[in-house]
């Protein structure tokens, strides 16, 4: 199954990735990726979705999507290095899938977020994102 990353949150003070489901009256319901426990995330919270998300390369900004993809061509079928690994094994992972990223701008505790989300979409969802261009496609051929 395709992940749709525009369906993919990230919430502040909460620990791991949600899917999103539903709206509710006073914010979202979301389920987590890890355990399948849905709540409702409070609309006070910050809730992001990770295809919003970008990071600054020395050309512009690149998305969060092909950070991952460029990590799983550098990792194969391999995870990511955990977060409380050493800063300088990370930095070396990042250096290596995305050279151009903007050291003055990219820190690396943005780099430790993502090797969670990382290791987290690895096991509990897949590398296949959907397009949204193909979506677009889709529905103009429908009609």
């Amino acid at each position: 199954m395709k992940t749709d990353l525009a369906r993919i949150l990230s919430i502040s003070g909460q620990h791991g990735l949600f899917q999103y489901l539903a709206q509710a009256r006073n914010g979202a319901v979301v389920e987590a990726l890890s355990d399948k426990k849905r709540t409702v995330a409070d609309g006070k919270c910050r809730i992001t979705t990770l295809a919003d998300i970008s990071i600054y390369t020395s050309e512009g900004e690149l998305k969060l999507q092909e950070v991952f993809l460029k990590l799983k061509e550098v990792l194969g079928e391999d995870a990511a290095p955990a977060s409380k690994a050493a800063p300088a094994e990370i930095k070396a992972l990042f250096d290596k899938a995305v050279p151009e990223y903007d050291d003055s701008r990219f820190y690396i505790s943005h780099m430790k977020k993502i090797v969670d989300w990382y290791n987290e979409l690895r096991s509990y969802a897949s590398f296949d994102f959907v397009n949204p261009e193909d979506e677009q496609e889709e529905e103009a051929a429908a009609e």
